[in-house]
């Protein structure tokens, strides 16, 4: 059985210095995918806006800037209060997102309670399956036997 954590909270997108607009977004953490956080942005339109990267990202980002490329995180204080601040970049644009520190921490103990970090992998049943598909089988016998044995071994016939 898979659990998920969810919460579901009010990001802001940051369009200037002066400027930001609501966005309800529902952050997301599934057990059978256990390395990834997904987050989807209900903007106006028919369809969410999803994003899906690293758990360990966020975590870090609640703590230090971190990250490259599409998905940058980094804690800052906005009004005196902890924000978390999400750059994220696609071929369809950019977006800077504020999303309160108390909430989004809250929601990661909770995601780290029911998947420790460093068990993920436990999670996939990685080791289960590699254990079940290296198992060696009773047809591995006639493979693994020399199908020409060579003179010296019939000398103990």
């Amino acid at each position: 059985m898979h659990t998920v954590v969810e919460r579901e909270l009010e990001l802001k997108l940051i369009l200037s210095p002066e400027r930001s607009i609501p966005v309800p977004a529902l952050l997301s953490y599934r057990t059978d995918d256990p390395y990834a956080v997904h987050i989807s942005f209900h903007i106006n339109s028919e369809h969410p806006v999803n994003w899906t990267f690293a758990r360990e990202l966020l975590v870090e980002g609640v703590f230090r800037p971190c990250g490259h490329g599409d998905v940058r995180v980094w804690p800052t204080k906005v009004e005196r209060r902890s924000v978390i601040l999400m750059a994220l970049s696609s071929p369809d644009g950019d977006a800077l997102l504020q999303a309160p520190a108390a909430q989004v921490s809250a929601w990661l103990e909770r995601t780290l309670r029911v998947v420790p970090p460093g068990s993920e992998a436990e999670q996939l049943g990685i080791d289960d399956g590699l254990a079940e598909l290296l198992a060696p089988t009773p047809a591995d016998d006639l493979w693994l036997r020399d199908p020409w044995p060579s003179d010296e071994s019939r000398d103990g016939e």
